[in-house]
């Protein structure tokens, strides 16, 4: 009965969730269910393992959370987003609309930008855009996933994306993890998508298909959507309900003050990941009273904090006579990180009492036991965990939570780096965490003022074929070659 709870409580979880229901009420619905079918002691799993599991993950990452959705909104209201997709824009020109799109989701995700506010300022510019070129409308939502939701999140080396964080605690590894491996999935990624979307582009001309329907993208009416909203915060680490308020700047600042702060999260992030923290002595972190850990837990999430703290005082300080509601916006920043975090750390508490459960040994030694190594169980485990959760994040930190300890071991005994484990992991997570019901999908199409008819099959391609074919990749070179 104990299997049959953990598949009866993920069911619900799932179903109600894809019906717009809150995370926050059902993940510890859905883990008393399975909880309830295993007659274990109801009470105690809600406070003591739902809930200390949660409070941990928040413990860990609500840093990054708060520190994100914060410099996305910065970024937003300065105009600097606007300003950096607009250089695009003008420097590629609509003979190059795709690539105009993919290059700026790409530069400011990989800057620290979150991928909502990403969504909220590219949909209007590659509407313009793919108007101009009169390339079919329903190409825009992949044409942005491509290049925000993709190689940015999961594999460029020193991504700052809450994704590419959540390993590193569990194998003390840092945001720049198997940098090697992490390109050439990068340049997989891109030039599968690049390629798919030339040519349904090319395709769409042939048959004389044009850009469409000409009414005006309702972004302020997706960012509203209750619906949207519900989906989204499990997926990603902005709120969309926030992204109207605070208060938009006039003009936008000169693009290389845009650029700037995306520079600094790159450089700051590598600089205390390579250069400064192994050089100080924090062995005082093992005394009780910092919880008895190391910097090889805590490093890499430090790294990322400094490094967007930083970026946040660097638009500041460049845009102060822009953000003239500064305070409104940084409250709708801190406000964006909330929801998502704790959605998520729901998330992780429901898996921390399902792996709590008896039951559970029956899924651990399935896992385990699935041929090709600790390297392709650990990517299955995390595709099937993100993809029914619909949330990379969420289905991650619920695999590692189970079995980053065990995973940690045979990769010790077997002799594999951790940092091939991190990038496995992280890849692997990004796949099918975009199926249909995936927040990040939902949020994109209804911004882009198109349905999953229409345009969910070019996702498809370029968020998991695109992402399959990388991690397959990173697998079989990092099997022969290990971690580089």
């Amino acid at each position: 009965m104990g299997l049959v709870g953990i598949l009866v409580g993920l069911s619900l979880l799932i179903a109600l969730a894809y019906r717009g229901w809150s995370v926050l009420l059902l993940a510890p619905l859905a883990a008393l269910v399975a909880a309830a079918f295993a007659s274990e002691p109801l009470l105690a799993h809600w406070t003591q393992t739902f809930m200390s599991s949660a409070a941990r993950f928040l413990a860990q990452f609500f840093p990054i959370f708060l520190l994100g959705a914060l410099f996305g909104k910065l970024m937003d209201d300065s105009g600097s987003v606007t300003a950096i997709a607009d250089t695009m824009t003008r420097t590629l020109g609509p003979e190059r609309a795709i690539l105009a799109v993919v290059i700026a989701g790409a530069i400011v995700t990989y800057g620290g930008v979150s991928l909502f506010v990403a969504f909220f300022v590219l949909a209007p510019m590659s509407a313009a855009l793919f108007r101009a070129a009169d390339i079919p409308r329903r190409l825009m939502p992949a044409a942005i996933a491509l290049g925000t939701s993709t190689f940015t999140m999961s594999a460029l080396p020193g991504t700052p994306a809450i994704q590419n964080a959540i390993p590193m605690p569990f194998f003390g590894t840092t945001p720049f993890a198997a940098p090697g491996l992490g390109i050439i999935a990068s340049i997989i990624m891109l030039g599968f998508g690049l390629a798919w979307l030339s040519r349904a582009e090319a395709r769409a001309r042939k048959r004389k298909e044009g850009f469409g329907s000409a009414l005006a993208l309702d972004v302020d009416g997706a960012a509203a959507d209750q619906l949207v909203r519900e989906r989204a915060t499990t997926a990603r680490e902005f709120d969309p309900a926030e992204i109207n308020r605070g208060r938009h700047a006039g003009s936008a600042p000169p693009v290389i003050v845009a650029f700037a702060p995306l520079v600094v999260v790159v450089l700051v992030n590598l600089v205390m990941s390579l250069l400064v923290l192994p050089r100080l002595d924090l062995a005082f972190l093992g005394e009780p009273r910092w919880g008895a850990t190391s910097l090889s837990a805590v490093g890499g999430v430090w790294s990322v904090v400094v490094a967007l703290a930083a970026a946040i005082v660097t638009v500041i300080a460049l845009n102060l006579p822009r953000l003239t509601g500064l305070r409104a916006s940084m409250d709708a920043g801190a406000n964006a990180s909330v929801l998502p975090a704790c959605s998520v750390a729901s998330l992780v508490g429901f898996g921390a009492v399902v792996a709590a459960l008896p039951a559970f040994e029956v899924v651990r030694d399935w896992v385990l036991s699935i041929e090709g190594g600790p390297l392709v169980s650990l990517a299955v485990s995390t595709n099937i965990l993100a993809a029914l959760t619909g949330s990379a994040s969420g289905g991650m930190t619920i695999a590692l939570d189970a079995l980053g300890g065990t995973y940690l071991k045979l990769a010790a005994e077997l002799g594999i780096d951790p940092s091939l484990l991190h990038r496995v992991a992280v890849i692997g997570a990004g796949t099918l965490d975009s199926l249909p019901h995936n927040g990040a999908v939902v949020t994109l199409l209804a911004v882009c003022g198109t349905t999953h008819r229409e345009g969910y099959l070019d996702i498809v391609m370029v968020g998991i074929v695109g992402a399959i074919v990388a991690l397959a990749a990173v697998i079989g070179l990092g099997s022969m070659f290990g971690s580089f």
